[in-house]
């Protein structure tokens, strides 16, 4: 039984995660695994941040949003490391605030700051608690679920905090990102030619697949109570938008976009752009 003495003792802690196998051949797939992912989420969005900043006639809002979405999905994916408890604390902030602040845009300026001001009082509010003397984070990087059932004592405070800054950061965006493919369906449909209405379909459908894989995954983890957390399926599920949607973005939201693409085609055979 710990004392209020060792339960007190959380500057002294060092975290370590669970391992996800304990056969070195599944360790050596699980780690390339993550290496290809991270690789590519950081060639094809470093791509599209450069090309953006590089050519001229890129340089509107729509591209702005673009490359912002490209940075800020290379942070999302780079973030996951360390891990004493101030590095733990250190990867949370960051991974709420650069999660945070993927979701809205005046807004590129208005979005990190609320990212910033949400992940910083949630990071706070959750090491300020008293941690057992097990140290294994059931998880491959600092999630907050996973750090929360460290905790020796009541964490219902805790849980209502990140429930408030999920519903914000996920539920709020979510309904606004429908909201709008409501109208651009009704402009869809105006649409004269039956080809363009279709390239214009494929287009916004993948877009749609990508943001629904990334709300229904992070509210599968941070919607539900604790009670029915589970550690399996929440690593799992972590893998889709932690790599896998970071993968895809630049795939979706800008390789299919043919200025981007011509762009991107001037640049490789060395001619000028903007």
């Amino acid at each position: 039984m710990l004392t209020g003495r060792d339960e007190n003792r959380t500057g002294l802690i060092q975290f370590h995660f669970h391992l996800l196998s304990t056969l070195p051949e599944i360790q050596l797939l699980i780690f390339l695994a993550f290496l290809l992912m991270y690789l590519l989420s950081l060639c094809g969005n470093t791509t599209i941040a450069l090309t953006v900043c590089t050519d001229r006639s890129l340089h509107t809002p729509m591209y702005v949003f673009l490359a912002n979405l490209a940075v800020l999905e290379i942070c999302y994916s780079s973030v996951i490391a360390t891990i004493s408890l101030t590095g733990c604390g250190t990867q949370m902030f960051f991974f709420v605030f650069v999660g945070g602040s993927d979701f809205c845009a005046y807004l590129v300026a208005g979005s990190l700051v609320l990212g910033f001001l949400l992940s910083l009082q949630l990071t706070i509010l959750i090491f300020r608690l008293p941690f057992c003397s097990t140290k294994e984070i059931d998880h491959f990087f600092c999630d907050i679920p996973a750090v929360l059932r460290l905790a020796c004592t009541n964490t219902h405070v805790h849980q209502a905090a990140l429930l408030i800054v999920s519903v914000t950061v996920l539920t709020i965006p979510f309904l606004l990102i429908c909201l709008s493919y409501v109208f651009i369906v009704a402009v869809i449909l105006q649409i004269r030619s039956a080809a363009g209405r279709r390239r214009t379909f494929s287009t916004c459908s993948s877009h749609l697949t990508v943001v629904l894989l990334q709300y229904s995954c992070c509210s599968f983890i941070y919607l539900q109570t604790s009670s029915s957390y589970s550690p399996e399926q929440g690593w799992v599920v972590s893998v889709v938008y932690t790599f896998v949607t970071p993968v895809l973005n630049p795939l979706i939201y800008s390789m299919r976009n043919k200025e981007l693409k011509d762009s991107l085609t001037v640049a490789d055979s060395g001619g000028p752009t903007g």
